[in-house]
């Protein structure tokens, strides 16, 4: 099969799963044999400008026409079977899914709720907010300013979610998107997308990594992803404070805005803040943890940390929102309390932690999801069946 990636790599001072995501398909599916060619873009190219690449990122946020003609050029030369794209945002465009018409079927992978959220993550003012999907509008984020805060950063953004769905780009223009959960699935459809084309294919981990014996682990609790606010990593130390004495040290990977608060409800705890880690050193800290903890405020698409933790045989603790039950099973791979509720999180957690046998029996739980669900060989499978389909539905409309 002949397959040309597409992605908009956000930039290099924030890690993105999406990256990685991207990255270990383009692996998985060149290992497979597969003639493979990218076309990509990096937003470090307009970040380096300052006020100019701002501007430019908002006017090609909606539509590029010269990534467009770009990508066609591609197409013509290489004859993809398939195109998939990850993320478009903010230089590609998803004007990119018109230009390619019946050249080839169209598939993208739905990392997080942009296609009608303009924020990206369905969150406002500390609190989920589905207004733009439930309405089908994107009023609600034009009047509060859901991007960043601000209505004129929200603007571009929302006038190509409108432009969109009026010009029926996600219902004629795509012939399979990839959902990491059936939640998001439903959300999606709920809110436009056409169920009948919405696949749920969760992340993997690549290769069979071993799992650190028990005996061996330290006895650390970790978190592992941004500090900010819908991570839920105020909560998270608050809890840590109710517990005091006899608290297990809490090692915080990552780095983000929220940083410096988080350092001072932190003084006086047993808080470890380790910085933002190369992967290999950031996985190595969850093998050797008896428990991830996931405090998450917000609708995660499919945390590339729970994969982690699900491959090295560490439980994982997340919150009862969006898709976490449902990927993390309660009292079989790891631990689900209430999000925003610190008091919650301390009564499962601490529970768990002080129950003799618990957690080594939950992280077994987890390493046989992973060999389940979550190996290469059990996703490569599911990605050639949605790029099938994808051809089917391609050929059908011609």
């Amino acid at each position: 099969m002949r397959i040309l990636l597409v992605h908009n790599f956000y930039g290099s001072a924030a890690p993105s799963g999406e990256n990685q995501v991207f990255e270990a398909e383009r692996s998985l599916l060149q290992a497979r044999g597969h003639q493979v060619e990218t076309f990509t873009r990096h937003s470090d190219e307009i970040r380096a400008q300052g006020a100019w690449g701002a501007v430019k990122g908002a006017l090609a946020t909606p539509w590029n026409p010269w990534m467009t003609w770009a990508v066609r050029r591609v197409v013509d030369r290489f004859k993809p079977d398939v195109v998939h794209a990850h993320n478009t945002f903010p230089l590609i465009s998803p004007g990119i899914f018109h230009a390619i018409g019946d050249s080839a079927a169209r598939v993208l992978t739905l990392h997080n709720y942009r296609v009608y959220c303009p924020a990206g993550i369905p969150m406002r003012a500390g609190n989920v907010c589905t207004d733009c999907l439930d309405s089908r509008s994107v009023w609600p984020a034009i009047q509060h300013g859901c991007y960043r805060g601000s209505r004129i950063a929200t603007l571009p953004l929302a006038f190509g979610v409108g432009l969109r769905r009026f010009m029926g780009t996600w219902s004629r223009q795509v012939d399979g998107f990839i959902a990491l959960s059936e939640f998001q699935r439903q959300r999606m459809a709920d809110a436009g997308l056409p169920l009948n084309k919405v696949h749920v294919k969760p992340n993997f981990y690549p290769g069979m990594p071993a799992v650190l014996p028990w005996s061996k682990r330290q006895p650390y609790v970790i978190f592992a992803g941004r500090l900010t606010a819908e991570k839920g990593v105020v909560s998270l130390l608050r809890a840590w404070a109710a517990w005091g004495a006899g608290a297990p040290e809490l090692r915080m990977v990552g780095d983000g805005d929220l940083r410096p608060e988080l350092e001072r409800l932190a003084q006086g705890l047993t808080v470890r803040f380790l910085g933002q880690l190369p992967a290999a050193e950031a996985q190595a800290q969850i093998a050797g943890a008896c428990l991830q903890v996931l405090p998450s405020e917000c609708f995660e698409g499919f945390p590339m940390v729970v994969r982690e933790a699900f491959a090295f045989g560490t439980p994982a603790a997340v919150t009862n929102l969006g898709p976490l039950p449902s990927i993390v099973q309660a009292g079989e791979s790891g631990l689900v309390f209430e999000p925003g509720n610190p008091a919650s999180l301390l009564q499962v957690v601490r529970t768990a932690w002080e129950t003799p046998g618990l957690l080594e029996r939950l992280g077994q739980g987890a390493r046989r999801e992973f060999e389940t669900k979550y190996t290469e060989a059990a996703n490569y499978a599911q990605l050639m069946t949605i790029y099938e389909e994808a051809m089917e539905v391609s050929r059908a409309a011609r």
